[in-house]
């Protein structure tokens, strides 16, 4: 059962291979991904966009006060003074599960920042 939301934060200019590359080192396997999130304006980058349809999963965007909103265990200054809240990854994780428990707290590689959450219903 798909049932797993990866938040993805990511620097500009990732490339699609990144994103898929680290998603894949915390998702065993894609079929357990239900969507990918992100923070709104990172939603229809084509980075984002190209990996969530080689997954075959949709991608959520949230505002940046939407994830502000959500308490996480790494919270970081540089990602709130850049973007305008403290977390992406984690925040996006936990509101695109529905309120879930991070199963894998952030995790940056070559750009990007991946989390996981269990969806709840």
């Amino acid at each position: 059962m798909a049932d797993l939301v990866v938040g993805v934060g990511l620097r500009d200019g990732v490339g699609p291979d990144a994103v898929l590359d680290a998603i894949s080192a915390v998702v065993d396997d894609p079929a357990d991904l239900r969507a990918l999130a992100t923070l709104d304006r990172k939603a229809t980058e084509s980075s984002v966009a190209s990996a969530a349809a080689e997954l075959g999963v949709p991608v959520l965007g949230y505002a940046a006060t939407e994830l502000a909103g959500v308490e996480v265990p790494t919270p970081s200054g540089r990602v709130a003074a850049e973007v305008g809240t403290p977390s992406v990854a984690e925040a996006a994780a936990v509101l695109g599960s529905g309120g879930g428990d991070l199963l894998v707290r952030k995790r940056a590689r070559d750009g990007v920042t991946v989390a996981v959450a269990r969806t709840v219903w």
